[in-house]
């Protein structure tokens, strides 16, 4: 009789064991491998962070608030691949890692962004999809000024630069003789240049070819000799493995199928991969 209610009792607890184990492996299974990108598509729309303040990569008409750029037809490559539209959201050079890092602002940022150790240490970011360096924009008749970067570090050279970016980093730490002038709206620059307010501006030779076309009164002497060399990537809070995934896949295939040759040629960007 004991022996019957012992056994009995170790078939209680077989079968209490199997449906614990079953339980596990059905909630094991209910685990998304793709979490953010599931987020993202049942919204329906990909949050896109961005300055809007960096011809020809992403620019906010002031007057239509229409957004337009390189890298915001990028953006629009990503949003395809998830089958999803885009909302921008605002934000600035300062507070880019800030923004970032919420998690309730945007998936991702992009427009101009160049991948660095320093991002990498604290945040992800996609392969590089635009080649990108330091260089300057100043007056036409002062373009033969400017022949190396020493011509800058002097404190007669007005140098101007937006905050908090990597211009002005760039300026701080190897142009410590000039003179430093941060200006806030970094799409004002080239004209505060033009118009004399200061005689240099720190810029990207993806950035200069743009307003040295636009405004006739500029000059780029420096383009074919940039100070740095870099790429420019999507940036995004670490913890986001399978929206990476998807942005570089998106980045990969553009190269592949010639898309994003298509892309430098129509904004007169130089292609490098």
């Amino acid at each position: 009789m004991r022996t019957n209610s012992i056994t009995k009792s170790l078939r209680l607890v077989i079968l209490g064991l199997a449906l614990f184990c079953s339980l596990a492996s059905c909630g094991r299974g209910t685990v998304s491998k793709n979490p953010t990108v599931e987020k993202i598509q049942q919204r329906g729309t990909v949050l896109v962070g961005t300055t809007g303040d960096y011809r020809p990569l992403s620019y906010k008409e002031p007057t239509t608030g229409e957004y337009w750029g390189f890298d915001l037809d990028v953006a629009g490559a990503i949003a395809r691949k998830m089958n999803v539209s885009i909302t921008y959201v605002p934000t600035s050079w300062p507070t880019l890692t800030a923004d970032v890092s919420n998690t309730t602002l945007f998936d991702f940022a992009i427009g101009g962004i160049t991948i660095t150790d320093t991002r990498l240490e604290t945040m992800d970011m996609s392969e590089g999809y635009l080649g990108n360096g330091k260089t300057i924009l100043c007056r036409k008749e002062d373009a033969g000024k400017f022949t190396c970067q020493e011509d800058l570090n002097r404190p007669e050279v007005r140098v101007m630069v937006n905050p908090g970016g990597l211009n002005e980093k760039f300026a701080r730490t190897n142009l410590p003789g000039c003179t430093l002038i941060v200006y806030d709206k970094n799409e004002e620059i080239p004209a505060q240049v033009a118009e004399g307010h200061a005689d240099v501006m720190i810029t990207e030779i993806t950035e200069a070819p743009w307003y040295v076309l636009n405004d006739s009164r500029l000059a780029a002497p420096l383009l074919d000799k940039p100070f740095t060399n870099g790429e420019i990537g999507v940036l995004m809070r670490k913890g986001q493995k399978d929206l990476l995934e998807v942005v570089n896949a998106t980045i990969r295939e553009m190269k592949a199928n010639g898309s994003l040759k298509a892309l430098h040629e129509e904004y007169g960007l130089k292609y490098v991969f």
